[in-house]
């Protein structure tokens, strides 16, 4: 498929950057919180209100909407040949419990606008289009994280994931049957000839760069532990400070040796402990157990594999130092993933074509499409957010930048999908095209 001749002849056509902002503002309704973000963790009632307004949506621009046995929503539009693989995009739904109005919304929200845009102008795709929902994305309520897409991949079973309860033991299969989400469909077996999602950035780069739009080239690799320290519960008072065994002391010279492994491996190394519990927790008393997280990534195999290998070294030099037991478990990996390169050079092209100002990135935050491009090729579209916050109430993004980034998307998906028959010309200025750059 010569993309790149494909990218140079697409109709002159824009999505309606308000209709997209109005539906991602409708949405937020559903879970809004005091301070203007949204909780709508998956599989509740309120997620199961989203979905419904959201798959109404799907049905009024004319998709054929399947639900798969976890939850997964597609929206099919058909493209002239049946038998080709089709071209998906998507995110999830789903929040943290202080989330943001953008984080995965976007991506949902940009692939309905896309699909009423191709309807307005009479635009029929060579290959299918589809719009995916993902469940259970955040992670927040039941593990693993990105489980909709993991499953579909093959990276989890369904079985396990059906089975993942809650703090309140409620479990997927359970939940997903009580909002009305248990579909018949297999998981996973579509065809898939690419798979393309928009986000916000989550980060700070795009916006102190000025850069409207990101090409995202892959993702950072991920090692999650758990980590137990155990040392002796004593009376702070009588006890001289060299005859302690303080856990919590050697924990935090395993979080500060965290930070240097982080620092020492930029600028992709990120070290980040964000969990932490002290035990017995008395004021009055040198802690005896401390549990915490350790978060590791970077873009490159080898040195992730090199700052685990310091991280334990650390933990053991910590261990035998203070007289402690340390416990190091690691408790998920992610491998560093590249992105299909012809796909990114769709979405470069496609911003060049927008006369947008673009940059290559790397996403250091976990998203569907990491999974995705594990089996099918796959590329994302940043925009940036304010302050590059996110996971947070007071996330934010400028309207015209959601809108640019859509279109960005909406030309990629076409380039990639090829475009069959488009009857109408536009005279709306939104969809006066800068001409591709030679």
């Amino acid at each position: 498929m010569n993309t790149s001749i494909q990218a140079a002849h697409l109709p002159a056509i824009s999505i309606d950057g308000d209709r997209l902002w109005q539906s991602l503002m409708e949405l937020a309704r559903i879970g809004a919180t005091p301070k203007g973000g949204n909780c709508r963790l998956a599989l509740t009632a309120l997620d199961g209100e989203g979905r419904d307004l959201v798959v109404g949506w799907m049905k009024d621009a004319g998709l054929d909407v399947r639900v798969d046995q976890l939850g997964n929503i597609f929206g099919r539009r058909a493209g002239r040949d049946p038998a080709r693989a089709a071209v998906i995009t998507g995110s999830h739904i789903d929040t943290q419990p202080t989330g943001g109005k953008f984080d995965g919304c976007y991506g949902v929200m940009a692939g309905l606008e896309i699909m009423r845009t191709l309807n307005e102008h009479g635009v029929q795709t060579e290959a299918p289009l589809e719009l995916a929902i993902w469940t259970n994305e955040e992670g927040s309520r039941f593990l693993p994280v990105m489980m909709g897409s993991g499953v579909f991949t093959g990276r989890f079973t369904l079985e396990a994931a059906l089975d993942a309860r809650d703090t309140a033991g409620l479990s997927v299969h359970d939940e997903l049957k009580a909002i009305g989400y248990a579909g018949a469909e297999p998981v996973g077996g579509r065809p898939v000839d690419a798979y393309f999602e928009a986000h916000i950035e989550q980060g700070p780069v795009l916006e102190f760069e000025n850069r409207v739009v990101g090409a995202v080239t892959g993702s950072l690799g991920v090692r999650w532990y758990d980590v137990t320290v155990t040392g002796m519960e004593m009376h702070a008072g009588p006890t001289p400070m060299p005859v302690r065994k303080d856990a919590l002391q050697a924990a935090a010279e395993v979080v500060l040796g965290v930070i240097r492994i982080a620092n020492a491996n930029a600028p992709y190394g990120r070290g980040t402990v964000g969990v932490l519990n002290v035990y017995p927790a008395s004021r009055n008393v040198v802690p005896g157990r401390v549990d915490f997280t350790v978060d590791l990534r970077h873009i490159d195999a080898s040195t992730l594999d090199a700052m685990d290998g310091r991280l334990r070294e650390s933990c053991e030099d910590v261990a035998v130092r203070l007289g402690v037991q340390i416990e190091l478990r690691l408790a998920q990996y992610n491998k560093p993933t590249p992105f299909d390169p012809a796909l990114v050079e769709l979405v470069r092209q496609g911003a060049a074509r927008r006369g947008l100002p673009v940059m290559d990135i790397v996403t250091g935050a976990g998203h569907d499409a990491v999974n995705m491009a594990m089996v099918y090729p796959t590329a994302m579209v940043f925009v940036p957010c304010k302050d590059g916050v996110s996971h947070n109430e007071t996330e934010d993004a400028l309207p015209a930048h959601l809108e640019a980034g859509c279109n960005v998307l909406l030309d990629a998906m076409l380039a990639r999908a090829g475009v069959t028959f488009c009857p109408r010309s536009s005279t709306d200025p939104r969809d006066q095209h800068v001409p591709a750059q030679p």
